[in-house]
């Protein structure tokens, strides 16, 4: 059975359910009435491009999905894609090299939006390979091999979840940022609802509970290790004002150690 490709609508509809804003709500922000907002969801009106960059706006759409958005209204996308080696993205890459350098000795790595490890400092490389002794020969980005994916990571036998020693307080909103991934990244759905179900065995029978939006900022992750507990809280840092879907897509997540 062929793939059904989603239209605007479909796609326009998914994007704000995403950010758990009603059409209502998305109407009094960009200015229109809620029945032009439900025509447009519904393919009865085709939106002008004005509208439509204003409607992604609002909901902070990933550049991807806006150029999507916007072809499927058969307007001209608006981003560049480059590759991660073309020289025009040479500036920022080096400037996120420098500021996982600058993070050493604690960990810091770079992420694509398909949670493919692309670069790491020292203390990230030495993380790994406390964590996941057989990935430790792990390629840079412009490496020819196939990187780490976290998700992978999470999902091998031997990987991330093994020795997380907190899994019950992390999981629900660690599945709750990936399930927001996985809205404007749909190649990753699958992984991540395997990984959902790996961490509910990895539970047992205590149920896996709801991540509330309204939390303590910041989350710990505990894992045993021959050196002790380890205990981390992480920051994302990305681009603020983009104009490249490579570089939007781009993260780099800091560890900040707790305790050992």
């Amino acid at each position: 059975m062929p793939d059904i490709q989603p239209n605007l609508s479909s796609t326009l509809q998914t994007a704000r359910k995403a950010r758990r804003i009603s059409q209502l709500e998305l109407s009094l922000r960009i200015g229109i009435s809620q029945r032009h907002l439900s025509f447009v969801e519904s393919d009865r009106v085709q939106p002008s491009r004005e509208l439509l960059l204003m409607w992604l706006d609002e909901l902070n759409a990933p550049l991807a999905l806006c150029n999507v958005a916007l072809q499927q209204a058969g307007f001209a996308p608006r981003y560049s894609s480059r590759e991660l080696g073309d020289a025009v993205l040479a500036p920022a890459l080096d400037a996120v090299g420098r500021l996982l350098r600058a993070h050493d000795p604690l960990p810091a790595m770079v992420l694509d939006a398909r949670w493919n490890v692309l670069q790491l400092n020292c203390g990230a490389r030495w993380l790994v390979s406390t964590l996941m002794p057989w990935a430790v020969n792990l390629p840079a980005h412009n490496s020819q091999h196939q990187p780490l994916n976290l998700l992978d990571a999470m999902l091998h036998p031997e990987g991330l979840l093994l020795n997380m020693t907190n899994l019950a307080e992390t999981a629900p909103a660690l599945l709750a940022h990936l399930r927001d991934d996985a809205s404007v990244t749909p190649e990753i759905s699958a992984r991540v609802e395997l990984l959902a179900q790996k961490i509910q065995q990895h539970l047992g029978k205590k149920p896996l509970a709801q991540w509330p939006r309204k939390m303590v900022p910041v989350l710990t992750t505990r894992f045993a290790t021959a050196h002790g507990e380890l205990a981390f809280f992480s920051m994302l840092s990305t681009y603020g004002t983009p104009q490249d879907i490579t570089l939007a897509s781009l993260r780099v997540e800091h560890f900040s150690l707790l305790t050992i």
